[in-house]
């Protein structure tokens, strides 16, 4: 039987004060509601958020540079709180795109560039010369 229920205010968790019929002990249980966060990609196909494809596009961009293991999680984990902390059900792929280059961009200007150059999908030496000036 639940006795109290509260929202704790931190990720949508709510506190349920429970006590058992039988015994009448008491416990506190809580219960997050997840909903999956949709990405809409740029050919407006839909598909669920998926902190692997981010990972794998920032290890290619770092691929050789002198950043380590703990750098790159903690890059993952400063972007997908940033993604999730828009509160939205859906999120553009671009944004996705525009909010890990401006992080690569701090963390390694090579692997900034090579990531852009992939996500911007520059076509000639043009717009590669326009996008880093």
């Amino acid at each position: 039987m639940v006795v109290d229920k509260r929202d704790t205010g931190e990720n949508g968790a709510i506190r349920r004060r429970r006590e058992c019929l039988e015994c009448k002990n008491r416990f506190t249980t809580y219960e997050i509601v997840k909903t999956p966060l949709i990405v809409i990609k740029r050919n407006k196909s839909r598909e669920n958020f998926n902190r692997d494809k981010i990972k794998n596009g920032i290890v290619q961009a770092l691929k050789g540079r002198p950043v380590n293991e703990k750098k790159i999680e903690k890059l993952l984990q400063e972007i997908e709180m940033e993604i999730k902390g828009m509160n939205c059900m859906q999120v553009k792929s671009q944004i996705i795109g525009d909010i890990v280059t401006e992080k690569l961009k701090k963390l390694d200007k090579v692997a900034y560039v090579r990531f852009m150059s992939h996500f911007k999908d520059f076509k000639d030496v043009k717009t590669f010369k326009k996008a880093l000036r």
